[in-house]
């Protein structure tokens, strides 16, 4: 397949930030000082649909100079990424990733159909969750030079195909326009949680969703758990027990998820599809049952030092025979649950009681 000289997209200003369709962006440079780069370091060009990188820091702490970092180069600039970020990239864009620090893993997310965006806050109002002024993308860079045998990896019809040239790919001087690549730092979001009693849906704390024609029910949903305080009253406070429409991929980014005490790792990830029943482990179950009615069942607890992640869909994910046949895939998943018993009583065994039902819920978890 002959790979076309792409033709420059949106350049005619002079190089600045952009707006993207987050409304307004920070004015900021998003690169450091120019430092050397290693000759050994490993390049990748691809082009594809919508990407959303999520990165994971190696250990538990916040980002440090020694963190692997991803440099992306695109045709509308460049941009540093450090763990504990995300990157958006939108289809037709050619893009390569820098490894100055070395090997890095991640966890990636490609959708077809509609674009990325901020979630309708409803009734939170104007405050809350990921803010538009903290999306940034890159300022305008590009490069002229001779590039013999420069290979152009392009994703077309699910396959990838390749080509070669004698220039490089990112040779727009310069753009505009609010069809761009961007980043976002996942501390900056400010995350809702239950002040009295109950657990809150997953969703209230999405970064950035991509819609389908029904209302309520997403393509992807970002959604991401962040270190936040626990205050619920008289309430299981980890995520309850529950089936529903939608499929969940999570992943662990750094320290420990609330509802797996043993097994989930960081760059680990669990699938449940949908309507397939899931919940917190044993031990977590038991040792939060364990508290309740205790003098410490309503004392708030912050959960620190971690960072999971769920990609939500309202498609059933098909799941490819390398993942199947992974060495890393954990056979004895299910025996994480193995040991669960009921602490339920009947409290009035004079004969049976109904119990209040809402409509409202049909469409619901369970």
């Amino acid at each position: 397949m002959a790979a076309r000289r792409p033709a420059a997209p949106r350049c005619r200003c002079g190089p600045r930030l952009r707006r993207r369709p987050l409304h307004r962006l920070r004015r900021r440079q998003l690169l450091p000082p120019p430092r050397i780069r290693s000759p050994h370091v490993r390049r990748q060009q691809v082009n594809g649909r919508v990407r959303l990188l999520q990165r994971r820091r190696r250990l538990p702490h916040r980002a440090t100079a020694r963190d692997p970092e991803l440099l992306i180069t695109t045709e509308c600039g460049k941009m540093l990424v450090p763990p504990g970020e995300i990157v958006v990239i939108p289809q037709g864009f050619r893009f390569a990733v820098d490894l100055p620090d070395g090997p890095s893993r991640g966890y990636v997310s490609e959708i077809f159909g509609a674009h990325f965006q901020l979630p309708d806050l409803g009734p939170i109002g104007a405050n809350g969750l990921a803010s538009a002024r903290d999306f940034l993308s890159p300022t305008a860079w590009f490069e002229q030079v001779h590039r013999p045998g420069y290979v152009i990896v392009q994703k077309y019809g699910g396959e990838l195909f390749t080509a070669t040239q004698d220039f490089s790919p990112f040779n727009v001087v310069a753009w505009h326009g609010n069809y761009v690549p961007y980043k976002y730092d996942l501390s900056k979001f400010c995350p809702f949680n239950t002040v009295l009693f109950d657990h809150a849906d997953p969703s209230v704390n999405t970064v950035l969703t991509a819609p389908t024609d029904k209302p309520g029910v997403a393509l992807l949903d970002f959604v991401i758990f962040p270190p936040r305080w626990l205050v619920a009253e008289n309430t299981f406070r980890p995520p309850y027990y529950h089936r529903n429409c939608m499929s969940e991929f999570m992943g662990l980014i750094y320290g420990v998820y609330e509802a797996k005490a043993d097994g989930f790792l960081p760059g680990g990830a669990s699938l449940h599809s949908c309507m397939t029943p899931h919940g917190p482990d044993t031990k977590t179950y038991e040792a939060t049952i364990s508290k309740l009615g205790g003098p410490d069942a309503n004392t708030p607890t912050r959960l620190s030092g971690t960072l999971a992640f769920m990609f939500e869909s309202a498609l059933i994910p098909r799941v490819c025979r390398w993942a199947l046949e992974s060495p890393s895939r954990d056979l004895d998943y299910y025996q994480c649950w193995i040991g669960l018993k009921s602490h339920f009583s009947h409290g009035n065994d004079d004969g049976p009681s109904l119990a209040p039902t809402d409509d409202g819920d049909k469409d619901g978890e369970k």
